[in-house]
């Protein structure tokens, strides 16, 4: 008896981090998007910035847009998936 709620707990804290993982998949794309516009709003808000190089559209933007456009295919596939939904009808 306690190995099938053993087994039961085990599948459900399962789903709970399948859930949490897929949030967080949501969450990068958002996330890093953020901090591009954070370091093109204000280069020197960057701690790991040199005084020298104060360039709107330095490295630390780039490379965090370029994280943002590879975190985004979970909401391409959201999208893609509500217009499978809604074309259904």
């Amino acid at each position: 008896m306690a190995t099938s709620t053993t087994t039961g707990m085990a599948y459900r804290r399962a789903g709970w981090a399948r859930i949490g993982a897929d949030w967080l998949a949501y969450a990068a794309a958002p996330a890093f998007a953020l901090m591009a516009l954070v370091a093109a709003a204000d280069p020197t808000l960057m701690l790991c910035l040199p005084q020298q190089e104060v360039s709107r559209f330095g490295a630390m933007t780039v490379m965090y847009l370029l994280m943002s456009f590879f975190h985004l295919p979970p909401w391409l596939g959201l999208f893609a998936s509500i217009g499978r939904v809604s074309n259904d009808h």
